[in-house]
C-alpha cells in the first residue's frame, strides 16, 4: 500500500509538471469550471493540478495498473477467497458482458441519440483505443507467461476480457455519460462484474483483472486524446459542465472494497493451541449516505480470509474465513473540491464458518465486531472517485473458549460511485 501511495503521489507531481509545461494541450478545465466554495488557495491549487488533461487521462488507469503489479505477490490470498466462497462457480456470461457497453453505445448512436462525437470522430477514437488495448494486452500475454489459476495455459496476465470491458465502458461514458450519471454507473458496473466473474471462473488472478482494467481505461483515454489532436474542433459537442464541482456537496457514495489484512494479534484456542493469523485479503461493498458535507450514515459488507499459523510455526493449509456486516457513522472533511479526508465508527455482526485445522476442528461462531478507519478520497468526476483507506477492526476470537479479541488492520482502495 505504501508503494501504491508513493506512486500515486508521483503521478500527481508528473501531471502537475506536464500541465504547467503544456497548458494548452493538457488543460481540461480552468478555475471558472470549478466551484471553490470556501476553498483555500492551497485547495484551489490542488484542484487546478487535478483538473489537467494528463491527470484526467491517468488518474484511474495508472493506479489500477500499479495496484495490479503490487498485489501480484498476494494473488494466492484472493484466489483462496474465491475457493472458499465460490469453489464451483462456472458461468460464461463474461464472454458477452465485455462487449455490452459498446453495443449500447452503438445502439444509441444508431437511433440518433446525440453523443459527444460525430460518427467519424467516435469511430476513430474507438479504433485508436481498441488498437492500443489489443496491442498492449497481447504483447504482455505473450511475454509474461503467467499461468492461469486453473492451469489451462500461460496467458493469464493481463485479463483481456476485463481490459475490453473497461475499454468499452469508458467509451460509452465518454460519449453518453453527460446524459445521465446512471449510464456511466451502469457501464462500469458491467465492466466490474466482468472482471469479478473472470476471478470467480478461476480464469484470472486479481492482479490480471486490476491491470486489465487499468489498460482498458488508459487505452481509451489515450485513444480519445489522439482523435482530439487529429479532429480538433471538428465533429465534437462541447460539454461545458463536465467538470463542475461544489466543495460542499454531501459526499454520499457506494464503492467496491478491496484490501489486504494485516493481523496485529493472536489468541489461544485452548490451553494447548495458540492461534495466529498471517496476511490475508478482504473484498466487499461499502457505502454511506451523508446528511451534509461532514456527517453520514452507512455500512459495509465484507468477506475475508487470512492465512493461519498454529503454535508459532505450524502453517495450516486451510484459511481463517470471516463474513461481516457493519453499520455506523461516517465523517468527511473537504480539503478542496476534489480531495476529502474521512473516518468512520462502525459496529456489526461477524460470522466465522467451521474451521478445520490439522489437529482439531474449531466450530462456527457468530459475534459482535467493531471498526474504525481513515481515508483519503479523490473525486475525479462528478460521480466517480477513488478512495485510499486504512481500517482497524476489533473482532471476537473464532474459538468460543477464548475470551481474547483479534486486532486487524486492512489497507487498500475503493472504487467509488458518488451519489
Amino acid at each position: 500500500m505504501k508503494k501504491f501511495i508513493i506512486l500515486f503521489a508521483s503521478l500527481l507531481c508528473t501531471a502537475t509538471a506536464w500541465a504547467d509545461e503544456f497548458p494548452d494541450s493538457l488543460s481540461a478545465t480552468t478555475d471558472n469550471s470549478l466551484y471553490h466554495h470556501g476553498t483555500s488557495s492551497f485547495g484551489r491549487k490542488i484542484d487546478r493540478l487535478s483538473s489537467s488533461r494528463l491527470y484526467q487521462m491517468t488518474y484511474i488507469g495508472v493506479p489500477l495498473i500499479a495496484s495490479g503489479i503490487i498485489v501480484k505477490e498476494k494473488d494466492d490470498h484472493f484466489r483462496s477467497l474465491r475457493n472458499d466462497y465460490l469453489p464451483q462457480f462456472r458461468r460464461h456470461a463474461d464472454d458477452y458482458m465485455q462487449y455490452a457497453p459498446a453495443v449500447v453505445m452503438l445502439g444509441m448512436k444508431t437511433f440518433g441519440v446525440e453523443s459527444r462525437s460525430s460518427w467519424g470522430r467516435m469511430l476513430a477514437s474507438d479504433a485508436f483505443s481498441a488498437l492500443l488495448m489489443g496491442s498492449v494486452v497481447n504483447t504482455l500475454k505473450q511475454t509474461t507467461h503467467v499461468v492461469r489459476p486453473d492451469g489451462s495455459n500461460d496467458h493469464s496476465f493481463p485479463s483481456g476480457h476485463t481490459a475490453t470491458a473497461f475499454m468499452t465502458a469508458t467509451m460509452l461514458t465518454k460519449e453518453y455519460g453527460h446524459k445521465s450519471p446512471w449510464i456511466g454507473i451502469g457501464a462500469y458496473t458491467v465492466a466490474s462484474a466482468t472482471g469479478l466473474m473472470r476471478i470467480a471462473n478461476n480464469k484470472h488472478w486479481l492482479s490480471d483483472v486490476l491491470t486489465g482494467a487499468g489498460i482498458g481505461i488508459l487505452s481509451t483515454e489515450v485513444g480519445y486524446y489522439l482523435a482530439d489532436l487529429i479532429f480538433k474542433e471538428k465533429g465534437i459537442r462541447q460539454l461545458d459542465d463536465e467538470y463542475m464541482y461544489d466543495r460542499m456537496d454531501a459526499p454520499s457514495f457506494i464503492s467496491l472494497y478491496l484490501g489486504m489484512n494485516i493481523p496485529l494479534s493472536g489468541y489461544d484456542i485452548d490451553e494447548q493451541t495458540e492461534f495466529r493469523t498471517s496476511s490475508g485479503s478482504s473484498a466487499g461493498i461499502e457505502g454511506a449516505y451523508f446528511l451534509n458535507p461532514y456527517i453520514g450514515l452507512g455500512g459495509r459488507f465484507i468477506v475475508s480470509n487470512t492465512a493461519i499459523i498454529v503454535n508459532g510455526n505450524q502453517a495450516e493449509n486451510n484459511t481463517f474465513d470471516a463474513m461481516s456486516l457493519s453499520a455506523g457513522s461516517y465523517f468527511s472533511y473537504p480539503l478542496s473540491s476534489r480531495w476529502l479526508i474521512g473516518s468512520k465508527l462502525l459496529a456489526g455482526y461477524i460470522h466465522y464458518p467451521k474451521l478445520k485445522l490439522t489437529d482439531k476442528t474449531v466450530t462456527s461462531r457468530n459475534g459482535i465486531s467493531f471498526g474504525s478507519g481513515a481515508s483519503l478520497t479523490f473525486k475525479a468526476k462528478e460521480h466517480y472517485g477513488i478512495r485510499f483507506f486504512l481500517d482497524y477492526n476489533l473482532s471476537p476470537s473464532h474459538s468460543k473458549s477464548s475470551r481474547e479479541w483479534m486486532n486487524t488492520l486492512v489497507s487498500g482502495l475503493s472504487f467509488m460511485i458518488t451519489l
